[in-house]
Order: structure tokens, then sequence, then C-alpha cells
């Protein structure tokens, strides 16, 4: 019998993912405020210069900022980062919804039977 996922299966997943994929939960994390390099390489098991490279990718990709007080480098989301891409899926909204509709559209039709009935 197939088993349904789990809460504890999604956090599993989401852990999994973070660590497959540690910029978007550095992203995500970025979004509640604020944080030190330590804090951000808190949740990770990697090295701290692996979380740095990271950081660096996002900052050069003007994701991220970072500013160093005494020996603490703390970094932070970029305001209107994400607007760019925001606005490109936006974009593609209608056209995926068109596609929906056509995919909905044909499944109601395969379900009719002969007469024209709905099964």
């Amino acid at each position: 019998m197939p088993q349904h996922p789990t809460a504890a299966d999604a956090d599993a997943t989401e852990a999994g993912v973070a660590q497959i994929d540690p910029r978007r939960a550095i992203v995500e994390r970025l979004a509640r405020g604020p944080a030190s390099v330590s804090d951000l390489a808190a949740p990770f098991e990697v090295a701290l210069p692996t979380i740095v490279q990271h950081l660096k990718a996002l900052e050069a990709g003007r994701l991220v900022s970072s500013a160093k007080i005494g020996r603490v480098r703390t970094y932070q989301l970029v305001p209107d980062a994400f607007g760019p891409a925001i606005e490109w899926l936006h974009d593609q909204r209608p056209p995926a919804q068109r596609q929906v509709d056509r995919l909905t559209a044909l499944l109601v039709e395969s379900t009719r039977n002969p007469e024209g009935e709905q099964q």
C-alpha cells in the first residue's frame, strides 16, 4: 500500500534540500533579518569557508550585501533584489495558466462517454 508523505517527511526533505542547496536556505534565513556568517553557517554540516563561498556568490549576484563591524561580518538581503525575478514570474503566469486550462478541458473531454455525458 503506498504511503503518503507526513509532516516529518516534509521536514526531513526540507533539511536535505538545505544541505544540497544552502543558498536558498541562507536567503530564507536572511529574509527574517541580518545575520552573522557564523549564525548562517550553524544549521549546516559543512566548514565555515564553504558557507563563505556561498555568501560570496550571493553577494556577487547582488542578492545580499555585507558589513564588517569589528571581527563580525553580517549579511542582509539587498532590498528589491528579487524584483526582476518576481516580475518575470508574474509575466509567466498567463501562458502557464492557459496551458493548465487547456489540459483541464482535455481531461474533462476525455471523461465524457460517447453520448457526450461525463462519466
